[in-house]
């Protein structure tokens, strides 16, 4: 299970941004579906890598990164549906996928207010 390992490199993330006042209630990150991440796994590590320190108590929010592709063929950049790597506008295979495969630490919510990170 490496979600242990990518919940620790968050909170490594969150502890080289946070400010030196105010305390973490919210964390949000981006994974696209490529990633290879279990959103309840991911979560559920979280929360038991931050007991019993300064973030118990914060939240991660999971928001999902579709899986986007572009066409070197006519150009358009499209959603991947499925795993269907084909442009839906000429219906060529010849794509590069542009973004599905992230996972980013984009905001942290202090009692001070929100810091974004993207």
């Amino acid at each position: 299970m490496h979600e242990l390992s990518v919940a620790e490199n968050i909170l490594e993330i969150v502890k080289e941004n946070l400010p030196s006042t105010g305390s973490v209630k919210k964390v949000k990150v981006r994974i696209g579906k490529l990633a290879n991440i279990i959103p309840d796994s991911l979560e559920f590590c979280f929360d038991a890598i931050t007991k019993e320190t300064i973030f118990e108590g914060a939240k991660l929010e999971i928001e999902n990164a579709n899986i986007m592709a572009h066409c070197e063929n006519c150009g358009v950049d499209s959603e991947v549906e499925g795993y269907l790597f084909q442009c839906k506008a000429c219906g060529k295979f010849d794509v590069n996928i542009i973004s599905g495969n992230e996972l980013q630490v984009v905001e942290l919510e202090i009692d001070d207010g929100v810091e974004s990170l993207s």
